[in-house]
């Protein structure tokens, strides 16, 4: 009979959730600076971070991955290799464009991206992968595209926008549901390490003309990278040890719920009925594709979708 406490894990991932649901401060208190400067702090601090977390308790995981690397074959390295430079093209893009619409345009558009982002992937899966998706998963895309032509009919930067952070991220996760195989975090600073080598090239075309660096810069950043990067996504991977997937599924959407309070109520962003109708549309939708998800994930697998500006955790 299973005796796990799961309180602990449940804790972790709901704490993970919250965290990131709260990132608009810290992108907010760095709105005078260009969005690909504080995208390079914010790679460069994460990378650098979790580089000495694996140099100093995480050296069996970084064997672990060179020796199953090594003993792989060339066509198995080569597609290391493919998706795991694709993932960090694809996480630049996707952290530069939130940064940008959270600081440039609003809080909303980036939320409704990540709300977005689970039913994109479903149908990616679907294209991509042969996942197979139930009735109800199909009229809750259904559902998300009327969604879509909603917000567009009213602002249409505001839906390429959003469909370009949800897709950026949807890609990223399928590059990750590829390389399960690997170590996550492994792979993450990887990732962040060639995203560090795409962007430090164009550090002075993203610097701009944007306000001097200072010690509050640096302690923003610091805490965007170390706050709301590195410590959620150790929570989240805590939570993944006894939670399953569908269980830390549901628990992310904490993280856009939290995100369109804090643009109303304390960021003081407005709204139109059609954007509020395309909001209530999609959270129908991700409430109706989530039905009977206890039994698609009995056992705990599926792919797991983090949230607002965040790195992915594929289980």
């Amino acid at each position: 009979m299973e005796t796990t406490n799961t309180k602990p894990y449940y804790a972790a991932g709901l704490a993970a959730f919250v965290i990131w649901g709260f990132i608009p401060f810290p992108l907010k208190a760095l709105a005078a600076y260009p969005s690909g400067q504080i995208l390079y702090f914010r790679v460069a601090l994460s990378a650098a971070l979790l580089l000495l977390i694996s140099l100093l308790f995480r050296r069996k995981q970084l064997q672990a991955t060179w020796r199953q690397l090594t003993s792989s074959s060339t066509r198995e390295r080569r597609l290391f290799a493919l998706f795991t430079f694709l993932g960090g093209a694809l996480l630049t893009t996707n952290w530069l464009t939130f940064i940008y619409v959270v600081n440039h345009i609003d809080i909303q558009t980036g939320s409704f991206s990540y709300l977005l982002c689970p039913i994109i992937t479903a149908v990616l899966g679907f294209l991509l992968l042969k996942e197979e998706l139930r009735v109800n998963q199909w009229l809750a895309i259904g559902l998300s595209a009327l969604s879509c032509a909603l917000v567009g009919s009213g602002e249409i930067t505001s839906l390429l926008f959003s469909l370009l952070i949800a897709l950026s991220y949807a890609f990223y996760l399928i590059t990750q549901r590829i390389l399960k195989a690997y170590d996550k975090i492994v792979l993450l600073k990887l990732q962040l390490l060639l995203a560090f080598a795409f962007i430090g090239p164009f550090y002075t075309s993203f610097a701009g003309e944007g306000a001097a660096l200072d010690s509050y810069f640096f302690l923003q950043v610091g805490l965007l990278s170390a706050g709301f990067t590195v410590l959620p996504l150790f929570l989240n991977l805590f939570a993944l040890k006894e939670l399953t997937s569908g269980t830390i599924g549901i628990l992310m959407y904490i993280n856009p719920i939290l995100n369109f309070v804090m643009a109303f109520l304390y960021f003081g962003e407005h709204t139109t009925g059609t954007k509020i109708a395309a909001y209530l549309l999609i959270f129908v939708s991700v409430i109706i594709y989530n039905l009977h998800i206890k039994s698609r994930n009995k056992g705990g697998d599926g792919l797991v979708i983090p949230p607002v500006g965040t790195t992915a955790v594929v289980k």
